[in-house]
């Protein structure tokens, strides 16, 4: 491996972090300015890119806070000379890691507001979704199928499609230079970014991002995310999501060493974990799946204190063996939070899973549950709202609120929400309801405050007997049939002659069960009987994933259960 972290570190120091906590026009769209204005070691790497040399051995490049903005720069200069102007959107269609980050910062500087797209996005998918935000030009990886859409219709080509070498390769020196206004300064309610949804059937929604907005409910960070001198962040978040780009503020403003990893599968990600040493590590559920399957990364996560969980929630049957792994400081209390006398204090064994329910319309997780080896399991349960929320609530059909215990409409009122969907107004006044923003989950809340996520309203399982969540099924599956299932994913189906649903489970087995030739029978049979002792509905049939393709999952790496009800839509029709 080469360029390790530097022994030097490029943390900034306490009161340097607390002096951005109260600047007023700091936001998304300039944080690199402000990191670089208050951190002493600006020229020291923190932001860490990866591959693997000709021999299979891991390569990290450390990137420091000037080393990024002269990259900015360059690329701001090409966005530039392409007639890129304030508050015209721009689509990256990027590999993840690094780069996509670096069109960010450039268009931004710019005053233009990218259009970050996963680059797995199904092809016709993406056209669509392009076509709906309106962009001006797409920067892309590969160009090829878009120029070849574009020419079907060609009235609705951007004005230029053009390659990621080439910005990479522009010679900024000999072309125009940049705005004289440069970077671009920001007002509170620009918008800084724009995220999509998985878009499984139709167009994706563009959630907007804007400046100031993104940033309100992450100044507590600035004094309580684990910074010390020994700390290393792994972000494996989709960093053209936003949960991948909140990462990366947080990382840049702290100048906290962190490697942004391009790829979130498990053997790619477990060489880099033994190479870089992470005492946290960031991601969607995907890749704890994938590293709490099997044989645990003892080696690589044997500094780890702290995993960091948003998006969808984790499920407690993976979350109780990542927390076995590493050690971390006595008296962890809550998210956000590590004692700073840590190096005095004795390790215990063990780290703690902070689960933050969040989504891009949230702004950030806006929920916090931590599990460490000694927690009690609590299923669903995803705990009290973070203090950028000014009300959180679970809500009836009319806006109004439901008693403690009862199931509704999980909602929330937070500075940090989304300003709305663009192009799309109508749409963002169906999330709002009685000056709330909904969340699109369905929740309840106990008598102490603490909040359980149960499901996605879309997917809420309409049976004859009431509605049945999948949720804590899900949970009851992998946590108490852990050695048949290593993942599933509940569904709802319709039952014979039109009957109301039946709910199903889609499961991919462990490796010995699969081994063993386990049936969809056995699972069945091991599942109802938990099930039942859980005092939860009982599935009607389980069907076995035995290939990528019967497992589908999205863009960000979640289950495309739409998919998987259209896929079983005729289950029971000969019953």
């Amino acid at each position: 491996m080469s360029d390790q972290p530097s022994p030097q570190s490029p943390v900034a120091p306490l009161a340097a972090r607390e002096r951005l906590m109260t600047e007023p026009d700091l936001g998304a769209g300039n944080f690199l300015d402000h990191a670089i204005a208050v951190n002493p070691n600006r020229a020291v790497p923190y932001a860490y890119s990866h591959h693997t040399d000709h021999r299979g051995a891991v390569v990290l490049r450390g990137h420091s806070l000037l080393d990024l903005a002269a990259l900015r720069d360059r690329y701001a200069a090409w966005y530039h000379a392409n007639g890129v102007r304030p508050g015209e959107p721009v689509a990256v269609v990027i590999g993840e890691g690094l780069e996509p980050l670096l069109h960010f910062l450039a268009l931004t500087a710019l005053g233009a507001v990218p259009a970050l797209v996963n680059d797995a996005m199904r092809h016709d998918v993406m056209v669509r979704y392009l076509n709906h935000v309106g962009v001006v030009g797409v920067v892309a990886d590969d160009t090829t199928r878009l120029a070849a859409a574009y020419r079907q219709d060609p009235q609705r080509r951007p004005r230029f499609l053009a390659l990621a070498a080439e910005v990479q390769a522009f010679d900024a020196d000999a072309s125009g230079g940049l705005p004289a206004a440069y970077p671009y300064r920001h007002a509170a309610d620009d918008v800084v970014a724009l995220i999509h949804s998985s878009g499984t059937t139709g167009t994706p929604k563009s959630t907007m991002l804007a400046h100031r907005q993104f940033w309100d409910g992450k100044q507590p960070r600035m004094v309580r995310f684990p910074a010390e001198s020994y700390d290393r962040l792994m972000s494996l978040m989709p960093h053209t999501h936003a949960g991948g780009l909140s990462y990366f503020l947080t990382a840049t403003l702290l100048g906290l060493p962190t490697v942004v990893m391009a790829d979130w599968r498990r053997s790619v990600v477990e060489p880099v974990m033994e190479a870089f040493q992470p005492t946290m590590v960031a991601s969607f559920p995907r890749t704890f799946v994938e590293l709490a399957t099997g044989e645990l990364p003892v080696r690589g996560a044997a500094k780890v204190h702290s995993w960091f969980n948003t998006g969808d929630s984790a499920h407690y049957g993976h979350i109780r063996r990542l927390v076995q792994l590493g050690e971390r400081p006595a008296g962890l209390i809550r998210p956000w939070l590590l004692p700073r006398e840590k190096a005095e204090q004795p390790a215990l064994p063990g780290s703690q899973f902070i689960d933050g329910l969040g989504s891009s319309e949230m702004g950030m997780g806006l929920f916090g549950q931590v599990t460490t080896p000694e927690s009690a399991r609590d299923d669903r349960c995803v705990g009290k709202p973070l203090e950028v929320v000014r009300r959180a609530a679970v809500l009836d059909q009319d806006g109004a609120e439901v008693p403690d215990g009862t199931v509704g409409l999980l909602a929330v009122d937070t500075p940090s929400r989304t300003p709305g969907y663009w192009n799309n107004a109508r749409l963002t006044s169906s999330f709002e309801l009685a000056g709330y923003w909904l969340t699109g989950d369905v929740a309840r809340r106990d008598a102490e405050g603490r909040f359980y996520h149960l499901d996605r309203t879309v997917d809420v399982i309409d049976t004859a007997a009431g509605p049945v969540y999948s949720l804590p099924i899900e949970e009851v599956l992998l946590a108490d049939c852990a050695e048949l299932v290593r993942d599933c994913s509940v569904i709802g189906v319709p039952g014979a002659a039109g009957e109301a649903q039946r709910p199903i489970a889609v499961v991919q087995l462990q490796s010995a069960a699969e081994a063993a030739d386990v049936r969809a029978e056995d699972v069945l049979e091991a599942a109802n009987k938990a099930l039942a002792g859980a005092g939860l509905a009982t599935l009607a049939a389980v069907r076995i994933a035995r290939t990528a393709e019967e497992f589908p999952l999205g863009p960000t790496g979640k289950v495309l259960k739409r998919e998987l009800r259209t896929r079983f839509a005729t289950l029971f029709a000969t019953q």
